[in-house]
């Protein structure tokens, strides 16, 4: 194993909570944990980075050289060139940030569907799922055996209004929470007030994490409306394409929804909380990033000596452009 002392986590914007702020914000956690020197580096600070560096002690980016550098955004990868052996996640097919940078040293990438992105577009990756930290994210109350309170994590207000018919006419709570609308940190508080949680990506992993059934569905303004549905027996179909309902792509109806609502079952959380603890929790996340960053250190050759060398060239040219650009601003 390679020692590592001095890691640097890397995200485009830590104004508010999301996906990748809280990603970012479990990282770093289970880093200090480990007792690593762990730093951050973002382009836009706010209430999520000074939430870290209050609650986790960590500082913004001090030093010219770390011994690695996890990278979330494209952005940050090109800025910190030359800082340290740079791994970059990519958490998405379509949003601009989440493209692969040339300026990277590997790719990680959090499902198959992103892996084949990436290699469509020439890069090797590696698949880490997203890392939920449980001790955080857990059940601390039994759910009804008959369903009552349905949490929306939806990020659109036409998807949020579409589940509150579905709720008024079953006659059931509905509780409402979106990123931009509403801050809320603690997120696990609500989900652990509901019996059943409906959104994509990182939302469905936690609410999973908390023993809670799960409709994937929201209707986010990059790509059209989709749905996996109610997943305990979809589950494996729906992590190919990380939650996001871009599997089944169903186009559910409000008739649809209701029939999707009847399937809840209060021992389908169980289920899907033990998928998360053998498979998705932050300590075996980053077990794997150090192993993988242990590898490409000591065994280049497993994975494609001329991805080294197309590295290599890409980097010669990146640099070439960025010295030009810098004369030009100039």
């Amino acid at each position: 194993m390679i020692t590592i002392k001095s890691i640097l986590v890397a995200t485009n914007h830590l104004m508010q909570g999301g996906g990748t702020e809280t990603y970012t914000y479990t990282i770093v956690k289970e880093l200090l944990n480990r007792g690593f020197e762990v730093e951050y580096f973002t382009f836009m600070k706010g209430e999520f980075s000074e939430r870290m560096e209050n609650e986790l002690g960590v500082r913004f980016q001090s030093k010219k050289q770390y011994d690695l550098i996890l990278a979330n955004h494209n952005t940050c990868v090109e800025a910190l060139m030359g800082y340290g052996f740079i791994i970059q996640t990519c958490h998405g097919i379509y949003p601009e940030l989440e493209q692969p940078s040339v300026c990277a040293n590997f790719h990680v990438a959090i499902s198959q569907e992103v892996q084949y992105h990436l290699a469509i577009k020439g890069f090797i990756s590696v698949i880490i799922m997203n890392g939920i930290d449980t001790t955080k994210f857990c059940s601390k109350k039994n759910i009804n055996k008959e369903l009552k309170n349905v949490l929306s994590l939806c990020q659109s207000e036409n998807a949020n209004k579409f589940i509150q018919k579905v709720c008024d006419y079953l006659g059931v709570n509905f509780i409402c929470i979106d990123k931009d609308s509403k801050r809320v940190f603690n997120v696990e508080d609500l989900i652990n007030e509901s019996d059943l949680v409906i959104g994509l990506g990182r939302s469905a992993y936690e609410a999973m994490a908390c023993g809670r059934p799960l409709i994937i569905y929201d209707n986010r303004s990059y790509f059209d409306t989709s749905a996996d549905g109610y997943v305990t027996n979809k589950l494996a179909a729906s992590l190919i394409h990380n939650c996001s309902g871009r599997f089944y792509k169903l186009k559910l109806t409000e008739e649809m929804m209701i029939e999707e609502f009847k399937k809840y079952n209060p021992i389908d959380g169980d289920v899907l909380k033990k998928y998360i603890l053998d498979n998705m929790t932050i300590q075996l996340v980053i077990d794997k990033y150090l192993n993988l960053f242990d590898d490409l250190q000591n065994y280049p050759s497993n994975y494609d000596k001329n991805y080294f060398l197309k590295f290599t060239q890409r980097v010669f040219y990146v640099r070439i452009i960025k010295t030009l650009l810098k004369k030009v601003r100039q």
